[in-house]
């Protein structure tokens, strides 16, 4: 009587890349270690290496290798310990009026307006900003691993932000948000990440997974108004000792 063996599943292959100026800090060089989402095992790879500090985008994963700088740290909030701030009160209690609602993960031409003009307006000297609508619908489309689109409206149905997010095995990944940042005293990017917490808080996920966070990049620096945060160090995941952050998003 023959045996059939399971189907084997295939060794994940990396790869690192050459070295680039750092989008970060200034002076400093890039290089980062990858691998591509790709067949039935997308979803669970996506998970492991997320929780091993890899971030998504499109269908590629990755992670840091710099020489000589271990300056981005991914964070992450452990969800069942997170008390929102005063400060976040408020933003709660300034977008009271918006709906939050998530969406299959497919790019709309209203979502490439939105993104348009944040990049613009916020990053207007970086290659997203010059992201055509099928760039838009690549970052969008491709890599999908229980991908959906958070989608802020307002009483009028507006399109007023928008986030691309994983579900992962432990819990939530923001993949990437963009925003009307005509309305910077909403903090559009706050709202959005509280929302995104209380998502997971309903449905029993511990984490919410924010990238990376570096300590002298103003880019980054809205990340350490989270609180509690835990850090990815050589021993694994510990709580963060990390001052409270900006306001950039």
């Amino acid at each position: 009587m023959s045996v059939i063996q399971p189907p084997q599943r295939p060794l994940q292959q990396f790869f690192r890349s050459g070295p680039m100026p750092c989008p970060y800090l200034p002076g400093r060089v890039e290089r980062k270690l990858f691998t591509r989402l790709i067949g039935p095992y997308a979803t669970e790879v996506n998970s492991t290496l997320s929780r091993a500090g890899f971030r998504r985008s499109h269908d590629i994963v990755y992670r840091p290798v710099c020489p000589n700088c271990q300056a981005c740290v991914p964070v992450r909030v452990p969800v069942a310990d997170f008390i929102p701030t005063r400060s976040q009160r408020r933003v709660l209690k300034l977008n009271a009026g918006l709906t939050l609602a998530e969406r299959p993960a497919y790019a709309t031409s209203e979502q490439y307006r939105l993104f348009s003009l944040y990049q613009n307006s916020r990053h207007g000297d970086s290659d997203m900003a010059r992201m055509a609508m099928g760039d838009f619908a690549a970052m969008v489309d491709e890599g999908r691993a229980d991908t959906n689109l958070l989608e802020a409206r307002d009483e009028r149905g507006q399109l007023v932000g928008c986030m691309l997010t994983d579900r992962l095995s432990d819990g939530y990944s923001a993949v990437y948000s963009f925003y009307d940042a005509a309305q910077d005293r909403h903090s559009l990017g706050t709202f959005m990440i509280l929302g995104l917490i209380e998502r997971a808080r309903l449905a029993g996920m511990p984490y919410v997974y924010l990238g990376y966070w570096i300590a002298h990049s103003r880019k980054m620096a809205y990340k350490a108004k989270f609180h509690p945060l835990e850090c990815l160090g050589e021993d694994g995941w510990h709580p963060a000792e990390i001052p409270p952050g900006g306001d950039e998003e």
